[in-house]
């Protein structure tokens, strides 16, 4: 090299073919910020940071409702998964020789709703037969820990006589038992309390009859005392924790594509999933498994209520599915089916009435059934999304606006949300937004599953909204790495973005991650914002953003960093003020692999002169995840930082920073 200049020049083309990591020279100027903390802010909507729950990749049934044994009521069949049956997830024991058998049948139900029941019979004296339940992918139990049993049971023939419930290990260790009385001639429900004597990952349930005749068995749970808020029937208290830990401002159940189900006769149907577990009906999930609906709506309202976030559960428009009729994991179907006119006036009843149920007194109809359930106060319901990522067919728009039609005659306090079809753009997306305006539609679900750099890209897209129309609520959304990895990468590009809906806030009103939570071994969907197994969960570096975003939330923006041209860098950032604290809080993302210096002005700085809290999150890697396992997982550190009227900020590479500026009390 001749001189100094030619090795520069030399070490910017490596650089710009990506052979070494980007230049940055000291004499680079910092960023600048300026922040007022006097001005008036523009408002943004407190509730822009929820929660999106589906049944999907087992987030329910082996996931957050807290049941353990798999197929309790013996209505699993091949139309949930090739190869089911109504004795899926059970062993059945019996002699090698002799007539006891275990048989499935139908002429004497607990309830229609719940036809299939297990018959033990039990031929002669000396011989047992039974069952045995291996759980989902094996019972958790911890030594000590009351786990409450119950079965309804009935005796058919012959002399009764006690039931062997027991708790064993894989080798066959017995680590609790009980006997239960003998049964009667009519279906009742038996209860005992089971406490293992030690730890185990993987073990099972067994109930064994040992006397002569034949038994009927059905609603066989094994139901943990411990459960978030110990409600009965309840959900296992650390995903629910998990949710609650992000502080949701709303919570939208039950779906996604579950609400419209795999064909007309899938549709998800409210009234199927309210009052006593055994009476409530159950049916295959698009997911390509089974419901148990021990998870339904009043145990969704509940946990919302818990969480202090609005419940907005959404129904189907009348439609379903338009990759619907052989299942989505057998994709496609055969398109979008449009529920009969004629049968349109029963079903928008339907919608009223899941609106009564949640917020009628307790003499209605439904109001009553919810008060029956333990909850005579309603849970004041105000928003109900119709639709869900449906094509924007004449079909559709006519039973949406029969809908809403309806539920503004007779609810005008529910705010109707309505669906801007499958992608944040093409013709589904005009239509939708057409229809909306037509309607005078409220708020408009957009759903936005895109790359990273899409976000990047994308970060004035509601800068230029109509001010005056229909709000936005972003329902599903996440950035799609490269296989779908839950990466880093993904997650700075998703706290950018989620700085220009901050900057947007009095637009887009409400926005919800998607999916919230999946099985491992069991996952039909990614990225997942918190995967799980029986024992523990595993958040992803999303799931921190989200954290992050939910406890920092502001109601004012107040600005963000100066000439930062997004073009050319991955640099983003929004100032807001929670004006309920006078706090002001600043966001800042770093995606270039070079740390960044922020240079800050701070008029109003003698309210906040001290110290602020600085939360980082940062990895040397864009490809990182908090893989299950993964060694040195990527996790917000605090630390603190000298605040005046000017100080200066360091922004690692690949990192999002959360500084929080401190309102002392009595200053305004």
């Amino acid at each position: 090299m001749k001189s100094l200049f030619d090795l520069i020049r030399f070490l910017l083309v490596l650089s710009a073919f990506g052979l070494i990591p980007h230049l940055v020279l000291a004499e680079d100027a910092p960023l600048k910020l300026t922040i007022d903390a006097t001005a008036e802010g523009k408002p943004i909507s407190p509730d822009l940071i929820g929660v999106f729950y589906e049944d999907l990749s087992y987030a329910a049934d082996g996931g957050l409702y807290a049941e353990l044994i798999q197929n309790r009521s013996f209505e699993f069949g091949p139309a949930d998964h090739e190869g089911w049956n109504a004795l899926t997830g059970w062993d059945v024991i019996k002699p090698e020789e002799g007539r006891a058998r275990v048989i499935i049948d139908t002429g004497l139900p607990i309830d229609p709703n719940n036809p299939h029941y297990a018959v033990l019979g039990v031929a002669a004296a000396g011989e047992t037969v039974g069952l045995r339940n291996y759980g989902y992918d094996g019972i958790a139990l911890k030594a000590g820990a009351a786990y409450g049993f119950s079965a309804f049971a009935i005796q058919l023939a012959d002399a009764p006589g006690p039931l062997r419930v027991a708790l064993e290990d894989a080798d066959g260790e017995v680590l609790a038992e009980t006997t239960l009385p003998p049964a009667t001639g009519r279906w009742e429900k038996y209860e005992a309390t089971l406490t293992p004597d030690a730890d185990c990952d993987d073990a099972r349930l067994i109930v064994t009859a040992s006397h002569p005749g034949r038994l009927g068995l059905d609603m066989v749970s094994l139901f943990p005392a411990d459960t978030f808020r110990g409600h009965p029937n309840g959900l296992r208290p650390d995903l629910a924790q998990a949710v609650a830990d992000l502080k949701p401002r709303f919570v939208r159940f039950p779906g996604g594509c579950l609400v419209h189900g795999d064909g007309l006769d899938n549709i998800y149907h409210w009234k199927h999933t309210v009052g006593p577990v055994e009476r409530r009906k159950t049916q295959r999930n698009i997911w390509n498994y089974h419901q148990s609906f021990g998870l339904g709506y009043y145990e969704y309202f509940r946990w919302c209520e818990d969480m202090d976030a609005e419940p907005m559960p959404i129904v189907a428009a009348g439609v379903t599915c338009q990759n619907s009729g052989a299942g989505v994991s057998r994709r496609w179907g055969q398109g979008q089916r449009a529920i009969p006119t004629e049968d349109m006036p029963a079903y928008v009843q339907d919608v009223l009435d899941l609106i009564e149920f949640a917020n009628g007194p307790t003499d209605s109809k439904w109001g009553a059934v919810r008060a029956e359930m333990g909850h005579p106060e309603p849970f004041g319901l105000k928003y109900l999304g119709v639709g869900n990522e449906d094509r924007i067919t004449d079909e559709f728009a006519e039973r949406f606006e029969m809908i809403f039609d309806a539920v503004r005659e007779k609810h005008p306090e529910v705010t109707v949300i309505g669906t801007s079809g499958p992608w944040p753009d093409g013709e589904d997306y005009d239509r939708g937004w057409a229809l909306i305006r037509q309607l005078g539609v409220a708020l408009v679900d957009e759903h936005s599953y895109k790359p990273p750099q899409w976000f990047w890209d994308n970060l004035d897209r509601f800068d230029d909204h109509d001010r005056d129309g229909a709000k936005v609520y972003l329902g599903e959304w996440a950035a799609h790495d490269d296989g779908r990895r839950p990466t880093l990468r993904a997650a700075l590009a998703e706290a950018a973005y989620l700085t220009s809906l901050e900057r947007n806030g009095d637009v887009v009103v409400m926005s919800s991650y998607a999916p919230l939570f999946a099985k491992r071994g069991h996952t039909h969907w990614n990225p997942d914002l918190i995967y799980f197994d029986n024992q523990r969960f595993y958040p992803t570096i999303s799931y921190h953003v989200q954290k992050l975003f939910g406890h920092h939330a502001g109601d004012e923006y107040l600005g963000q960093v100066d000439g930062v041209d997004v073009a050319q860098t991955q640099l983003a950032s929004s100032v807001v003020r929670d004006r309920q604290t006078g706090d002001v809080i600043i966001k800042l993302v770093n995606a270039e692999p070079d740390a960044a210096a922020v240079d800050v002005t701070l008029a109003g700085a003698d309210g906040f002169a001290g110290e602020a809290t600085l939360l980082t999150l940062a990895g040397d890697d864009l490809d990182r995840t908090n893989a299950a396992g993964a060694p040195d997982p990527v996790l917000p550190e605090e630390t603190r930082v000298s605040v005046d009227e000017h100080f200066s900020l360091t922004l690692p590479p690949h990192s999002f920073s959360v500084v929080r500026l401190h309102r002392p009390p009595g200053v305004h």
